[in-house]
């Protein structure tokens, strides 16, 4: 028969085990602070772009006991988004806001000069792309050629051991090999502007608000007391701060774009348009083409002619892929089945695609889609993971009705 316990002994136990929680809780505390006196040992910089999410970014990373170093990168002049000299340019402010909360976190924070490399990389294509009827992603050849090539090179040389962004995605390690994920808050995940990142970049690339929502980000941002808590989301390109891309592109080439004319698929005419510049595959509206049906631009030929035809005519099931970046290293070897988006706020869909190479895939989606536009971004995804990804080089004739 059980021996009954004693008030005493139950004491006793309750004691130990008390007891027991406070070792445990203080080697907790004890495993936090030699992960906090381990980072003090490696140095971090953060983009700071003047904005919320970089700006508790660079909070967190001190949080965590980085020696953070904050900068702000300045990428072109009030005369190369076409705005006058004698205004205050908007990244001028952003420069600002991101200096008070570098302040405000008692880190040195710096301003590098990138204006010429941006001018020749970003713009340069941007301009060049649209006169031939491409319809680039500049936020994507700004992180490519800015962030993870100029800023992680100036990280380098301040001997700083990562780079940081207030990026919405994640970067794991499995199986010895980083992997790119999207963020936790898939509402505002940006792992498809990130596809050109290396194995190298990524051990060596922190994104702190990968596993946060937004809405958190803005209530720690407003407790923290940062001037910038509540400032709104960048929308537009930040050197076309008013959405007028011909303006720019005209203001860079110091010409007009050459009028041309608009024809079907037969190559009748339906009139003239102002430029190749100033129209995209799937765009409807300032044709100002008058017609029984809804007309929309379906392919902008190399001798200055605008297709134009029907929303069906805009539906297709291929594209071919260049310059494309596998993030782990290597093209997979034959055929595969996984999901690609062809653009940022897409949602990803099934399908086959086909290595044609080392930075080169063919892509074959398993249901027609709308407006596959060479010089934008197919990315592929399996899972969360991502796989990689290329610029759209051309899409397929083969429309919904073949």
């Amino acid at each position: 028969m059980l021996k009954k316990n004693t008030e005493e002994e139950v004491e006793y136990a309750i004691q130990t085990v008390k007891k027991l929680w406070n070792i445990c809780d203080v080697f907790r505390q004890f495993g936090e602070i030699l992960k906090v006196v381990g980072n003090k040992m490696k140095k971090a910089l953060i983009a700071m772009s003047g904005g919320v999410d970089s700006s508790l970014a660079a909070k967190l990373m001190k949080e965590r006991g980085f020696d953070c170093i904050g900068c702000t990168m300045k990428l072109y002049h009030n005369e190369d988004a076409g705005i006058e000299q004698t205004r205050t340019c908007c990244s001028l402010d952003d420069i600002e806001d991101a200096r008070s909360v570098a302040y405000k976190l008692g880190i040195p924070f710096y301003v590098f000069n990138f204006t010429d490399a941006f001018r020749n990389t970003v713009i340069r294509k941007f301009v060049e792309s649209y006169e031939k009827g491409i319809t680039p992603n500049p936020c994507i050849d700004c992180n490519r050629y800015m962030k993870f090539d100029k800023l992680y090179e100036r990280a380098k040389i301040l001997g700083c051991d990562y780079i940081v962004t207030g990026h919405y995605a994640r970067i794991d390690e499995i199986d010895g090999k980083f992997v790119l994920k999207k963020a936790l808050d898939e509402t505002k995940d940006q792992s498809y502007v990130l596809y050109s990142m290396t194995q190298e970049l990524l051990a060596h690339t922190m994104l702190p608000l990968g596993n946060m929502k937004k809405t958190e980000v803005r209530q720690c941002a407003e407790e923290s007391g940062f001037v910038n808590a509540d400032k709104p989301d960048s929308q537009d390109i930040c050197f076309v701060p008013n959405g007028d891309y011909a303006s720019v592109i005209e203001l860079h080439t110091g010409k007009r774009s050459a009028e041309g004319n608009f024809v079907d698929k037969q190559g009748n005419v339906f009139g003239r348009h102002k430029g190749v510049i100033h129209y995209t595959i799937g765009q409807r509206k300032g044709l100002g083409i008058s017609n029984s049906k809804p007309l929309y631009v379906c392919d902008i030929s190399s001798n200055n002619n605008i297709v134009l035809g029907s929303n069906d005519d805009l539906f297709s099931r291929e594209a071919d892929v260049f310059d494309f970046n596998w993030i782990s290293g290597y093209a997979p070897q034959g055929e595969f089945r996984c999901k690609a988006k062809i653009r940022y706020r897409q949602e990803e869909q099934w399908a086959s695609v086909i290595p044609t190479g080392e930075d080169t895939v063919h892509i074959v989606f398993e249901q027609p889609q709308r407006a596959i536009t060479p010089g934008q971004a197919a990315v592929l995804y399996d899972g969360d993971i991502v796989l990689g990804g290329g610029t759209i080089k051309c899409k397929s004739s083969e429309s919904s009705t073949d």
